[in-house]
């Protein structure tokens, strides 16, 4: 069970959830006082010793059945009320369909049921591996129903059952076997359904490489209701704690360096080549950024939740330093400074009215470069969110140029399909040769993994 527990803390942590490794122990201790034969008492005492937010709840709620549920509801067995008779004349029955669905209806009668292996390689086919999220477990799931024929379960039974009458078999036992057949039915979709989550939920704690979070991630920052978007500011807490936690594991794998052979050689000339004493590479892991950020209407909402990101990962750069721009380039290092995220990226989207058709980057480039060039050295990495509109206004492609030249890399995010760029009062044709990267971000989902790139890479 202690494996188990184990596995369910890194499924609560890849949610988002964040779980000390004291907690943990008390987690353990705490079930080996209680016991797990209480399965209410068991699932409070992980509650109570893993959980500390209210917004947590959700996930364990969701991840608790799935790493300790029983499998979904048992399969009853209804050759249990049939006689040696009908039950010959049933096996005799289910020996005339086809082999899928004689497989089905065996499990469904038998009340025996697909193994766990059974299921997990149904569950592979069906394309669980590249499901991530609730909307694609479920159409795993319709996808493994489908396989073991239950598009035509309806009409296999009525066969079955007409079948059975000309056998001979009462009336009563064919009511009776069609109705533990139909409560068997259910009762198996809720296993395939509990398996594909269970599954889907150990990949995601197994995929250190990815971002997890709700189905909202995915959609469009510039088409967010404001509910959507209160949902989402919960949700870049937890988004936060998982690139805090792969940050971390960047940084402890960075600590242990690579090996440097030109290091080494010369190290080990006093010992006539031979390479007694090694000598590594250690990378620096916590990058410098500057931060220049475009918060005309357009970019309102990509805006806010990337100064979120900013705000809530401070702790993770070495030296960050950010801009705000409409018509003009200010910035905004001391505001986002303050002690709540909420209070000061409010405070940043004020003292910056968006205004229409105000956005001068090529303006701003300018205000930059007179009194902000400081900020970028060779070990700088800029970071540019904007969607590349000017109104008509010079995009000043030199300014962008010599940003290049001075940073060790210039990135840009931009919420704009790329189908989208150069067209009206888009420069982004221009701009893009200039930078080093570019990347679409969106939704939440995108520009929380540019982030997450920007950690690893800057």
């Amino acid at each position: 069970m202690d494996n188990r527990i184990v596995e369910f803390i890194r499924g609560l942590r890849a949610a988002g959830v964040r779980v000390s490794l004291a907690e943990s122990v008390d987690a353990l201790h705490a079930v080996e006082e209680l016991g797990i034969t209480n399965k209410a008492v068991f699932r409070s005492s992980l509650r109570t010793t893993l959980i500390k937010e209210s917004d947590d709840f959700a996930a364990f709620e969701e991840l608790f059945p799935l790493y300790f549920g029983s499998g979904g509801p048992p399969l009853q067995n209804a050759l249990d009320d049939l006689s040696s008779d009908e039950q010959q004349m049933l096996e005799m029955a289910l020996s005339a369909l086809s082999g899928r669905m004689q497989q089905l209806l065996d499990w469904l009668s038998s009340g025996d049921g697909p193994t766990k292996e059974e299921l997990e390689e149904m569950a592979r086919r069906a394309g669980v591996e590249w499901a991530n999220n609730p909307q694609e477990a479920r159409w795993v799931t319709r996808r493994m129903l489908q396989q073991m024929g239950f598009a035509h379960l309806e009409e296999q039974m009525q066969q079955l059952y007409e079948r059975l009458q000309e056998m001979g078999m009462s009336q009563e036992a064919i009511e009776k076997l069609m109705g533990v057949v139909e409560a068997n039915r259910e009762a198996l979709a809720e296993q395939v359904a509990q398996q594909v989550g269970q599954q889907i939920a150990e990949q995601r704690a197994n995929r250190a490489d990815d971002l997890h979070g709700s189905d909202l991630m995915n959609k469009p920052l510039q088409s967010l209701t404001e509910e959507d978007a209160n949902q989402l500011r919960k949700e870049v807490q937890r988004l936060v704690t998982q690139m805090r936690s792969r940050a971390a594991l960047r940084r402890k794998r960075g600590n242990k360096g690579k090996f440097d052979s030109k290091s080494t050689i010369r190290a080990n000339q006093k010992n006539g080549g031979v390479p007694i004493e090694l000598k590594f590479k250690k990378k620096k892991l916590k990058p410098s950024l500057v931060l220049i950020c475009d918060v005309s209407t357009s970019m309102r909402a990509v805006a806010e939740f990337m100064l979120r990101l900013t705000y809530e990962l401070q702790d993770q750069v070495a030296k960050a330093r950010s801009f705000a721009f409409n018509s003009d380039m200010l910035e905004i290092s001391v505001t986002l400074s303050g002690s709540r995220a909420a209070d000061a990226v409010t405070k940043v989207l004020y003292d910056i009215p968006p205004g229409y058709y105000a956005t001068d980057l090529g303006n701003s480039l300018n205000t930059f470069s007179k009194k902000f060039m400081d900020a970028v050295d060779g070990r700088t990495t800029v970071v540019i969110l904007g969607d590349g509109r000017n109104n008509y206004n010079s995009p000043r492609i030199d300014l962008m140029k010599d940003l290049q030249r001075r940073a060790k890399k210039l990135v840009w995010l931009n919420p704009e399909h790329q189908r989208q760029w150069g067209t009206g009062d888009s420069d982004m044709l221009e701009y893009y040769p200039v930078c080093d990267s570019v990347s679409v971000v969106r939704n939440l989902a995108q520009l929380a993994t540019a982030v997450d790139r920007l950690l690893a890479d800057a």
